[in-house]
């Protein structure tokens, strides 16, 4: 990120921050790393990240839809290159028809192309947190070295 001189912010739901605090962990972060934002309460996600109140009741905030607008409003609010979303379901609770435990959506914006990336990881509550962020990071990496 540094080298091509890229920003990252990133808007975290189920991970609570734990995909920032990997990311800021790393010496000289600092240098790419613009700030994140954890919105659990979708109020958090409709004020903070400007989620539509209409994609959420509409798509719920467990979505493809509202993992990609996430990503769009974080990395507009922070005004960074890049911006990752991560919403889902870590268990144990919070299931519901279509959206079981361990269903987690990454979305990512850069420019003005959006991707989102729909995971069903298995295990216990740290477990698809772990996961959640691994897959995060590697799609970082991976819209770094396109630029």
């Amino acid at each position: 990120m540094r080298a091509k001189g890229l920003t990252l912010a990133t808007a975290e739901s189920c991970t609570g921050g734990l995909l920032s605090k990997l990311i800021t962990d790393v010496p000289g972060s600092s240098d790419y790393f613009m700030g994140g934002v954890v919105a659990y309460a979708d109020d958090a996600k409709e004020t903070l990240l400007k989620v539509s109140p209409r994609t959420l009741k509409k798509h719920g905030a467990v979505s493809v839809e509202t993992a990609g607008e996430m990503a769009r409003g974080v990395k507009k609010g922070i005004k960074a290159s890049i911006g990752v979303s991560i919403t889902g379901i870590a268990g144990p609770g919070g299931a519901r028809p279509g959206k079981p435990v361990g269903i987690v959506y990454i979305g990512a914006s850069k420019g003005r192309d959006t991707v989102v990336k729909k995971f069903l990881f298995k295990g216990k509550r740290a477990q698809v947190r772990k996961r959640s962020v691994e897959e995060a990071l590697k799609l970082i990496i991976s819209l770094a070295r396109e630029a």
